[in-house]
């Protein structure tokens, strides 16, 4: 079977005869490679092409077959090999006598393949747990501080984000609602209603998508008319214990409708070991506890309680979630949650506590989470519509970041965007 190829290389061309079982050698400079398609073909022959700018190309062919070249090469007669040529530096670049090094780090880091051959740390669509924001109304609402993220209807917008997250590899979803304030009282007990809108959920989803994996927030901060994570006091003391009492029976609520993890979020002393016994005395001896074990008082939280509506009516949340100075009074509470019945510890916010991230990793066997939260994700798309950053880039490296430090989980709101990129499906 024959060919004619014509190309043109350099101000000149090359026309030969193309027949299957044959080889070519082809030498092309960069510019020319770029112009030039590569192909596998054989050529009549054993042949070089040599390009140049200056002039014509020429064929030179030593007129071997194929298996005249295999014969030579079985008696130990082989072409020469072309003179080594180190490529030169640019003009001005000092002549200098080559270092004295036994360790070269960048020879790991010389070619694509090396690179991904060496990565020590990968992020995978698994890794993620989504955020959904989930309301009463039947639309999606956009919120305005996070772009790209919805108070989802919960009959059908939760049913299709849900449904587009697993198309790109994400099983793990945590849920946030948007309580009507009609429904808001001191004590919250709108949270542990069995057909409150958290459980709703959690029912429908378990029907549509029976495999994926449910996170919950167990605190009284969307339920409560004040606005705190916590029962407040007449002095304006957030109470301890009862609201423990009162995050008990939500969570019971809350695995009664399905969730596979509950997660206290509220910082309130005790109260892993309590929502344990709680879970455990109604039989729900799988169900497991991801506790916000290191959950600062920080001020990345900004856009999520607009999402919410759930500002505290009045003063902070700094007698109960930690100071952002501290470093080793995140071990106290990892000691504490991890001898209380937890099974996944958590750091919030992730990005800007990566050094309490790392922390915990090395202080415990548990599996470490990492909230990669609304401030974050709002600061990446806010620099990226303002032209600064990168925006895909700068998200992947971020997750990166996250994961290296000790994440085996992240919740992000880029969950989906970055399973996109992931997948190869941007």
């Amino acid at each position: 079977m024959a060919f004619a190829v014509s190309t043109s290389i350099g101000h000149g061309g090359v026309v030969g005869k193309i027949e299957e079982g044959s080889c070519v050698g082809l030498r092309l400079s960069t510019s020319q490679r770029l112009s030039f398609p590569l192909c596998r073909i054989r050529v009549r022959g054993q042949a070089v092409i040599r390009a140049s700018d200056e002039g014509s190309a020429s064929l030179r062919t030593s007129g071997l077959s194929n298996e005249e070249c295999e014969a030579a090469a079985v008696a130990g007669k082989f072409p020469a090999p072309p003179p080594f040529v180190r490529p030169s530096g640019p003009q001005g670049t000092p002549k200098i006598a080559p270092l004295d090094l036994l360790k070269r780090p960048r020879r790991n880091r010389k070619s694509p393949a090396l690179r991904e051959a060496f990565q020590e740390t990968h992020l995978s669509p698994a890794n993620f747990v989504l955020p959904l924001f989930i309301h009463e109304g039947e639309e999606d609402t956009p919120i305005g501080a996070m772009p790209g993220c919805f108070r989802l209807g919960w009959k059908h917008g939760l049913i299709d984000e849900v449904y587009k997250a697993r198309d790109v590899g994400i099983n793990s979803f945590v849920l946030f609602p948007k309580i009507p304030d009609a429904l808001k009282t001191p004590t919250g007990d709108e949270a542990y209603n069995d057909n409150g809108l958290v459980p709703r959920s959690i029912r429908l989803l378990k029907d549509k998508f029976p495999d994926i994996v449910i996170y919950t927030d167990v605190a009284l901060d969307p339920y409560n008319s004040d606005g705190h994570d916590g029962i407040v006091r007449e002095d304006g003391v957030i109470m301890n214990d009862e609201t423990v009492h009162q995050l008990c029976k939500q969570a019971v609520s809350q695995a009664r409708a399905g969730a596979d993890v509950v997660s206290p979020s509220d910082m309130m002393d005790g109260r892993v070991a309590a929502i344990r016994t709680a879970l455990d005395a109604e039989g729900f001896n799988d169900v497991s506890i991801m506790s916000y074990t290191a959950k600062y008082a920080s001020a990345f939280y900004g856009p999520f309680r607009e999402a919410l509506d759930s500002n505290p009516r009045f003063g902070d949340k700094k007698t109960y979630q930690m100071n952002p100075a501290n470093y080793r009074e995140a071990l106290i509470e990892t000691h504490e949650d991890a001898a209380e019945g937890s099974d996944i510890l958590l750091v919030k916010p992730a990005l800007p506590y990566l050094d309490v991230v790392r922390l915990l990793r090395d202080n415990s066997p548990l599996p470490i989470a990492a909230y990669q939260v609304s401030g974050e994700y709002a600061m990446i798309k806010a620099g990226a519509v303002l032209k600064m950053i990168d925006e895909e880039k700068v998200m992947m490296e971020s997750l990166m970041c996250i994961k290296r430090a000790g994440a085996d989980i992240i919740l992000t709101y880029f969950a989906r965007q970055a399973a996109n990129v992931l997948c190869g499906m941007k």
